[in-house]
């Protein structure tokens, strides 16, 4: 029995890295399924492997599926960076549930606006950057072409980040600059697995010249996060933390109940009000 990391799953097969080899595994049955930087227990059988064990996971990042469950996407995270770009525009929320979802996991977020040098407004950004640093955030600003990548290199630890953000947002172009042999480790997977050069299908695991890994994840045209209780969502709120408790009524879900702390601190100005106008939509459409 061997021990090696999941650089890439899909289906019932996945590619594993043990001691710099690429072996191409199989999946036993068993109730966790490996995702991408899991560690696994693995045995080799002719020229693959067969999986036998998925070990306990340090964290984990996931979405939601059509019905509302988790689906996880990645294991073993110490950061994700967050990709928005000015174009494609974000949709309404998108940003603040990537955040909840971020802080209900316990994985610190990066947030990364991209293609800055075709912003049309510019103050818009700024003022974003402004909003979210004030709340505790890394932010990070690059560009189409890939420069001023090194201010979000820095920002990076030496662990593994998954990049995550809307189809079109330049995810890979920034992979590019961070990871200057990109295409000969895509190509080193491709050889492995007998499938394709580089199209971001499926969410693999890159390492970085200057230590740790860089995550690809393919893009989506929303993101949605899991069913969550009114509590889940508001403590997804880093401003709100501090007001949870005060409200008149223990169950209060900050929506229109009287005397609520989260409303009242909005009115005084102390939290933004379009934060707490995005928590309630997210709620709502949770409900």
């Amino acid at each position: 029995i061997r021990t090696g990391r999941v650089i890439r799953f899909t289906g019932k097969t996945g590619l594993v890295e043990d001691a710099e080899e690429l072996v191409v595994c199989q999946m036993r049955r068993q109730k966790t399924i490996p995702v991408c930087g899991d560690l696994v227990d693995w045995a080799p059988i002719d020229a693959q492997g067969v999986i036998s064990k998925v070990h306990k996971r340090r964290n984990a990042f996931a979405r939601a599926d059509r019905h509302g469950r988790k689906r996880w996407v990645a294991a073993n995270l110490d950061g994700i960076c967050i990709v928005i770009a000015p174009h494609p525009e974000p949709t309404r929320d998108l940003l603040n549930r990537y955040l909840v979802a971020c802080e209900n996991l316990s994985i610190e977020p990066i947030i990364v606006c991209n293609k800055m040098d075709l912003a049309a407004d510019m103050e818009h950004w700024a003022a974003l950057r402004e909003r979210y640093q004030a709340l505790g955030y890394a932010v990070a600003f690059t560009e189409a072409t890939g420069g001023n990548a090194t201010q979000f290199e820095q920002q990076l630890t030496q662990g593994v980040h998954i990049l995550v953000g809307q189809s079109g947002v330049g995810k890979t172009a920034l992979l590019n600059q961070l990871i200057p042999d990109l295409d000969l480790q895509t190509g080193r997977v491709s050889e492995a697995t007998g499938k394709g050069t580089h199209t971001t299908t499926a969410t693999t695991l890159y390492k970085r010249p200057a230590g740790g890994a860089l995550i690809d994840s393919p893009g989506v045209w929303e993101f949605g996060i899991w069913k969550m209780s009114p509590e889940e969502v508001a403590h997804g709120f880093r401003e709100f933390r501090q007001l949870l408790g005060q409200c008149r009524f223990h169950n209060c879900q900050h929506l229109h109940e009287p005397d609520c702390a989260v409303a009242a601190a909005a009115d005084a100005g102390q939290i933004e009000t379009e934060r707490l106008a995005s928590y309630r939509r997210i709620v709502g459409a949770l409900e």
